[in-house]
């Protein structure tokens, strides 16, 4: 059973928020002891979801996550708690814990619907530690990527020639992606 232990932390949504480069939306879910925080980017709609739910703002129609709230307590079902339990290649996993009849069935869940599920069933939300520990080191290489790219971008060559393209002619731009190399391109995909 998940308690808040060695290997995982308790926490709460300490808000949503843009990401400012981006624009994406981020969960932030913060521990008890306000040391600890863990930004989540999710979708709009469910930043959506969280929002309405925390300001309290009742829809006409219920949300998605209203209805699976709904759905779990008409079954006689409770949510337990959520867990947020890995970190891998850049993405969050998470389950959900809900209790029937005594026995805990546990369902894997993007992270994004069960913090919107827990914000609806005032269920606790743990966040394994290899989690959090993972994305410090996450956090660490973005700076270290972001300082590296800064500094090669100061480094660049004086005399590198930049064409102003707000002045080709519509007829020349046949011409121009012709003789495009993807090598010239700075930041690729």
């Amino acid at each position: 059973m998940v308690e808040d232990s060695k290997d995982f932390v308790r926490m709460t949504v300490g808000g949503v928020t843009l990401d400012p480069l981006t624009k994406t939306p981020i969960v932030v879910l913060k521990d008890e002891k306000d040391e600890i925080t863990l930004p989540i980017w999710i979708g709009l709609l469910e930043a959506t979801s969280m929002a309405t739910e925390i300001e309290g703002v009742k829809m006409a129609r219920p949300m998605t996550h209203d209805l699976l709230r709904q759905i779990v307590e008409e079954l006689g079902a409770t949510v337990e708690r959520i867990v947020v339990t890995e970190l891998r290649d850049n993405t969050f996993y998470a389950s959900i814990d809900l209790g029937i009849d005594g026995r805990t069935h546990t369902l894997d869940s993007r992270p994004s619907d069960a913090i919107s599920l827990a914000l609806r069933s005032h269920c606790p939300i743990f966040v394994a530690r290899t989690v959090i520990e993972a994305s410090k080191a996450n956090d660490a290489e973005a700076e270290e990527a972001r300082e590296a790219l800064l500094e090669a971008e100061s480094d660049e060559d004086e005399t590198a020639v930049t064409h102003d393209l707000s002045e080709v002619a519509p007829e020349e731009w046949g011409e121009i992606l012709e003789k495009l190399d993807p090598g010239d391109f700075k930041y690729k995909m």
